[in-house]
């Protein structure tokens, strides 16, 4: 049944706002916001978790009869949507289950992304090549709406894992996978002759790389070869070339 809001000060718009700006808010709550109508198409179709869906007057969307499908005038839209220019959908989802992590080789391990632009379009391309990724602590949240859009959906079809570092190094040990990190030292090893595809890589974060406590326990330290006059990679670029790498066997 499709209900129509016109009130901007209405219960779900308010709570639609708070869930835009707190990850506090999506965890108490258990959902998270999504704006476009291609990201509603990609939820659609891969999400089980779609709840509510808010669309702009003239805008049509195939939305599943079990969600609640809300309409608003266009000025209501501009006062929630998170873009300067909507595209006149907004939509709320139910926050999965905890996907437990699972030692697999290759693999990817984030370290700190703190970039949600950075974290989305590296959850992207690992569901694109298949390589499977676990966020480990200080990452930003994978279900702000910033890094859903720049997953282009990824975080629909793929499941997010959030884990520790202790927790994935122990399990990582026991299924005798080793652990390689991305370092800039003397001792790092060109990813081009290591075996990546048996192994799970942490990427660091932007500004600090990877914490000392995973350098110092980790198996390897791995170097993409550049430029010497550049010092570093964006750390989803950096993650693209290992993923890409890790394909080549």
């Amino acid at each position: 049944m499709e209900v129509r809001i016109t009130a901007r000060k209405n219960p779900l718009l308010q709570q639609v706002r708070k869930l835009l700006n707190s990850r506090k808010e999506r965890e108490s709550t258990g959902l998270f916001v999504a704006d476009g109508t291609k990201l509603l198409e990609e939820a659609v179709r891969y999400y089980p978790g779609l709840d509510t869906v808010i669309l702009s007057d003239g805008v049509e969307a195939q939305v599943p009869e079990r969600v609640k499908l809300v309409r608003v005038p266009t000025d209501v839209m501009e006062s929630i949507s998170p873009m300067s220019a909507p595209q006149g959908a907004v939509f709320l989802c139910r926050l999965p289950e905890k996907t437990a992590f699972r030692p697999q080789a290759p693999m990817l391990l984030l370290d700190g992304i703190q970039d949600p632009g950075n974290l989305g379009t590296i959850l992207r391309t690992a569901d694109a090549l298949r390589v499977p990724v676990a966020l480990l602590e200080g990452c930003a949240d994978p279900y702000s709406h910033k890094v859903v859009r720049a997953s282009m959906g990824a975080v629909f079809r793929t499941p997010v894992v959030q884990t520790t570092w202790q927790e994935a190094k122990a399990a990582l040990t026991q299924a005798g996978i080793p652990v390689g990190v991305t370092a800039l030292s003397d001792r790092a090893k060109d990813i081009r002759q290591a075996a990546t595809e048996k192994m799970a890589v942490v990427i660091g974060s932007e500004g600090q790389g990877v914490r000392p406590e995973i350098l110092a326990q980790a198996d390897a330290e791995l170097i993409i070869p550049m430029n010497p006059h550049c010092e570093s990679l964006n750390a989803a670029v950096a993650s693209s070339i290992v993923m890409w790498q890790m394909q080549q066997v």
